[in-house]
C-alpha cells in the first residue's frame, strides 16, 4: 500500500480538544477514511496548530483527497513517500 504525506493549513489553527468528544471526532475520521481503503498513521503539528503534516496509507492520492474532503478537511498537497531509516545502514 502507498504512503503518502498530507499537508494541511488551518488558517483558525486546529483545536481538538484533549477529550472524550475529541476522541470521537478522531474516530469518525479514522472510519469515513476506511470506507476507502485509506490509513490515517498519525500526524505532525505545528507549535501554533495552523499546519499539519500527516501520514496516511491509501490506494491512490484521489482516495487520500476523497477522505478529506468527506472529513471536511483541507488539503494543500499529497505526496508520495517511503520510508528512509539511517539504521538501516548500521
Amino acid at each position: 500500500m502507498p504512503r503518502y504525506l498530507v499537508e494541511r493549513t488551518f488558517p483558525n489553527g486546529l483545536h481538538i480538544p484533549v477529550t472524550d468528544e475529541g476522541a470521537a471526532a478522531c474516530f469518525t475520521v479514522v472510519d469515513r477514511n476506511a470506507d476507502l481503503g485509506v490509513t490515517w498513521i498519525h500526524s505532525y503539528v505545528s507549535e501554533d496548530k495552523s499546519k499539519t503534516y500527516c501520514i496516511y496509507d491509501g490506494p491512490t492520492p484521489e482516495a487520500i483527497w476523497l477522505a478529506a474532503e468527506r472529513n471536511g478537511l483541507p488539503v494543500d498537497g499529497i505526496t508520495e513517500v517511503r520510508v528512509l531509516d539511517p539504521y538501516f545502514y548500521r
